[in-house]
């Protein structure tokens, strides 16, 4: 019984929550109907109000996103940035990293980047400390005392003290080391009182004695044991030289079987203890080349940053235009007459061939623009005087000043003298710039009755023609600097086949331009300088031994922008790296301050 009544309760209960169950779904069924179905018309009604709250909401979110963007920008603009890998190509082949021996473009390049100098050049080329703090000279002016920056060190970690720099100029003075710097230091004593403290004592007064001061310092803990004969032939030449500069030595990389195709790689990475700051780029890679098709092929392609050594722009460029840098040279393009050599030996003819030339025309065609010429010494250089200039065009009284020396024209419009053509040789490197100019000179001369040949030569049958002065008159650019110290290029005992350069080109030879030029260097006193040359700029003048044509010109390329690099006058083309721990080719956005 008790069974059957529990049975019956559960049934009894079960129907219940089934009619409970049926009872809300009938509900939901019509709360859904009422609720949604029967509004849902009503809802998409309303469809374009909602798409339009949402589209207004989506434009002042994106709104908002876009002036947050220009914001950022206002704020913060592109700047140079540390890092990055330099690549530089250089026209020739690396043979020493040495200072006291490189010489050629490529073995500057990778020195300068190596070695420090006592002084070197600052943005506006003027003489600044590098390795040196400071220098003095004594009241005779014979004697220079150097002081050497505090915490110095090589690349290896040691120290640089005075006697590495004892060491440098002693082995230049030393002829079994054979360095091409010797001639310049003979007769100077160099001694360190202290491991901070150098003294230069000179035979005479040189007032242009501090830029020589400029050359590499080698390290005396690493080659004062070597002999002085192997130091041109020392490993640490081209293995593993340690120098001071803004950049430490990495390794060198050679590609190319046959010579004229050779490739080499000097990588270098950044001296973090530089005495200049460390420098900015992460490497800096020296590419030469042998071959300058494959140099300019190199950076058309765009893998170098930077181009050296070529003497005009690439006709084509895969990539972009390059950027062009011109920086001039405190130099001159001359044509030194040599004035033993016949008919140049008539300064008449000489003053004539001034007069005909037009030094303004030639430098129109050339492909960069320049100053002109007009004396031994440069525009803004000391003791540069207007006065002294030379005679300008006038090519009817250099037809005049022939016609009185007894220079008749002959039928062919060619001067005569006692049966002998007015005429002489030019010699010349076989450049697209100097075949321009010997051309236009050429022409000039020709207009009054000069008959001028043209030898266009190789660089090595060029330097053997300087060498031997296997020339009546000679085209070339000869390095001025700074100081107005032009001694080597006139006095006449740089004309003797026995001085140690020879470097009188034009064998000029006049006792008041020796007196004036010796004095002139030998005072310290800038305006008393000034006065002293006076007599040889007016002799060079009267005698006119060579005509002054333009400043050349560094042609230096590059694939972008280089923050850092300068387009300021330079005195040598390696020049272009003294600020090169400065320079950044990478980009970023900064916030402005």
């Amino acid at each position: 019984m008790r069974f059957r009544s529990f049975k019956l309760r559960f049934r009894r209960g079960y129907r219940q929550r089934q009619k409970q169950a049926q009872a809300i779904g009938q509900h939901a069924e019509v709360g859904l109907e009422k609720l949604f179905f029967k509004r849902f018309s009503r809802l998409m009604a309303v469809r374009r109000f909602v798409i339009s709250w949402l589209l207004l909401v989506v434009l002042l979110i994106g709104g908002v996103l876009l002036q947050n963007l220009h914001l950022g920008n206002y704020y913060q603009n592109l700047q140079p940035v540390p890092g990055g890998i330099y690549n530089e190509g250089v026209l020739g082949t690396f043979s020493t990293a040495n200072p006291l021996y490189a010489t050629s473009d490529v073995d500057n390049t990778v020195s300068r980047l190596l070695f420090s100098g006592l002084f070197s050049y600052d943005q506006h080329n003027q003489l600044t400390g590098s390795l040196a703090k400071n220098y003095q000279v004594d009241d005779k002016g014979t004697t220079y005392t150097v002081h050497l920056k505090p915490h110095l060190k090589w690349h290896d970690g040691r120290p640089v003290t005075s006697a590495d720099v004892v060491f440098t100029y002693q082995t230049i003075q030393n002829p079994d080391a054979q360095s091409p710097l010797m001639s310049s230091w003979q007769g100077i004593t160099v001694s360190a009182p202290d491991p901070q403290t150098i003294i230069f004592k000179l035979p005479s007064v040189l007032a242009s004695f501090p830029y020589n001061l400029v050359n590499g310092i080698v390290p005396a803990h690493l080659l004062a044991k070597l002999p002085p004969t192997d130091l041109r032939s020392a490993d640490f030449n081209t293995v593993h030289p340690i120098g001071t500069g803004p950049f430490v030595w990495q390794a060198v990389q050679v590609s190319g079987v046959e010579h004229s195709t050779a490739q080499q790689q000097i990588v270098l990475r950044p001296f973090v203890d530089y005495q200049g700051g460390k420098p900015k780029l992460q490497e800096f890679i020296v590419h030469a080349y042998a071959d300058k098709a494959q140099l300019v092929d190199a950076f058309s392609s765009g893998q170098l940053n930077g181009l050296e050594g070529v003497s005009s722009v690439p006709a084509t460029n895969r990539l972009s235009s390059p950027i062009v840098h011109n920086p001039l040279l405190t130099a001159g393009t001359y044509v030194f007459f040599k004035t033993t050599s016949p008919p140049l030996t008539d300064v008449a003819v000489r003053q004539a061939l001034v007069k005909a030339a037009d030094p303004a025309v030639i430098i129109s065609h050339l492909s960069y623009p320049t100053r002109a010429v007009r004396e031994p010494l440069l525009r803004r250089q000391l003791a540069y005087d207007p006065a002294y200039e030379q005679a300008g065009h006038d090519s009817q009284a250099a037809a005049a000043q022939l016609e009185a020396a007894g220079w008749k024209v002959g039928k062919n419009g060619m001067r005569f003298k006692d049966g002998k053509p007015l005429t002489f040789s030019m010699v010349a490197t076989d450049t697209p710039e100097y075949r321009t100019v010997t051309a236009e000179l050429q022409k000039q001369w020709r207009q009054v009755g000069v008959a001028v040949s043209v030898r266009l030569l190789t660089g090595q049958d060029f330097q053997i023609a300087l060498t031997y002065h296997d020339y009546d008159a000679v085209l070339y650019g000869i390095s001025l600097g700074v100081d107005p110290d032009v001694f080597v290029y006139w006095d006449s005992s740089q004309a003797d086949i026995r001085s140690a350069n020879r470097l009188n080109l034009s064998e000029y030879k006049n006792a008041t331009a020796d007196a004036s030029l010796e004095a002139g260097r030998t005072r310290l006193d800038p305006n008393l300088r000034a006065i002293k040359y006076k007599p040889f700029l007016q002799a060079w003048q009267q005698d006119a031994p060579a005509l002054g044509l333009y400043q050349p010109r560094v042609l230096y390329l590059t694939n972008g922008e280089v923050a850092g690099l300068s387009d300021a006058t330079l005195n040598t083309a390696t020049d272009r790296l003294n600020n090169v721990q400065n320079w950044q080719i990478r980009e970023a956005r900064v916030t402005n301050n």
